[in-house]
């Protein structure tokens, strides 16, 4: 990996900000964050190479990616560690043999497992357009499973050409489930971050819809890190795993009220909202009135991300759809971005950063080529 002066990396890495607290709000506010969701997964299969690529070429401010475990503790970027609807793996014969049924954060899942290949055999696998109805299969069989080094080694290299600041925003997918079987990611995932010249001084935010875990990374970061905590939030009576496991009740509704934030605030720097958490949809799919969410959140000091916006027709609030198809829509995605940004959160996840950056921005055009 080419070797980058100190004051090279500091200029480039502390250039993504957002706000962290309801005192920033007294000044004028930055401009949000745009998180590219596993990439431009709107373009290109995501977690590969070339969808992060497109992401930092298209304006993302951070990259995001899922990260699992192989069998021989190696982490890979993949959204969940079963992984037939994103490789080919199910069309090999060679692994046919491999089919699994597991039980997943309460979950029974049937298919090809990360945690039954060694990285070498995943990096025979190629990457599969996970919502081939809708942005096709163009690119699939193109591009491998990259690792979290890979990815590593990859952000360095983008930075420096971009000559700009990128973020990383790594998620630790199924924490308690991978600990169960002796494939603890926390460790390895903080040995990873440090032990590179980028992202030890630069922008990181580590997320899961976890909380023992974020707990325990509190405790060993400390506070006043470059490495920032994200608590990701699901629906409603919903529990964390972990929760789950011990057999508490603590749901995701409770952590998002104000007590709930209050004690999220004690170990974490923000949260990742479901979208409709913010702004919930009508009786007719429109956008409806904004909840108290990101006032409640900034009063506890907290940074708000929600996830995610998609760029098709059938993920846009009814009332900001073009046409009746589902294909990708521009005007319609950018509108609602703004709608949300209204609100005063700080970032927010795309799988189309162009049009995310453009939304932030207030650029015209149509965003990026491929419509």
């Amino acid at each position: 990996m080419k070797s980058w002066g100190c004051a090279l990396l500091l200029s480039l890495a502390v250039a993504p900000s957002v706000a962290m607290s309801a005192e920033s709000s007294t000044a004028m506010p930055p401009k949000a964050a745009v998180y590219a969701h596993r990439g431009a997964s709107a373009l290109l299969p995501e977690h590969t190479l070339a969808a992060y690529a497109q992401a930092i070429a298209d304006g993302a401010d951070y990259i995001e990616p899922d990260l699992v475990m192989s069998k021989d503790g190696v982490l890979v970027a993949r959204h969940e560690n079963e992984i037939s609807g994103t490789t080919d793996v199910a069309s090999r014969a060679e692994f046919a043999d491999r089919r699994r049924s597991r039980l997943i954060d309460g979950q029974q899942v049937e298919g090809w497992f990360t945690e039954d290949f060694t990285v070498a055999e995943l990096k025979t696998l190629y990457a599969r357009e996970r919502l081939p109805e809708l942005r096709g299969t163009a690119y699939d069989g193109q591009f491998r499973i990259a690792t979290f080094d890979e990815i590593l080694g990859f952000l360095v290299q983008q930075a420096g050409r971009a000559n700009r600041g990128i973020g990383l925003v790594p998620e630790i997918k199924h924490p308690s489930y991978f600990q169960s079987i002796g494939l603890p990611m926390e460790d390895k995932l903080l040995a990873a971050i440090r032990g590179n010249p980028y992202t030890n001084v630069g922008p990181v935010t580590i997320q899961s819809f976890e909380t023992a875990n974020l707990r325990a990374l509190r405790g060993r970061i400390g506070t006043g890190s470059n490495i920032r905590l994200l608590q990701l939030l699901g629906k409603g009576d919903a529990r964390p795993a972990d929760v789950a496991k011990a057999g508490g009740t603590l749901t995701y509704a409770q952590m998002m009220t104000p007590a709930g934030l209050q004690q999220i605030a004690t170990y974490a720097d923000g949260i990742g909202p479901e979208l409709r958490s913010i702004i919930p949809l009508d009786a007719h799919g429109a956008l409806g009135t904004p909840t108290a969410l990101v006032r409640d959140a900034h009063a506890a000091g907290l940074m708000v991300v929600p996830y995610t916006f998609r760029p098709e027709n059938r993920f846009i609030a009814a009332n900001l759809r073009q046409g009746a198809d589902n294909v990708r829509h521009a005007e319609g995605s950018v509108a609602e971005i703004r709608a949300y940004l209204a609100t005063g959160i700080d970032a927010f996840f795309t799988d189309d950063p162009a049009l995310g950056r453009r939304a932030v921005d207030g650029q015209g055009g149509s965003g990026h080529a491929v419509d």
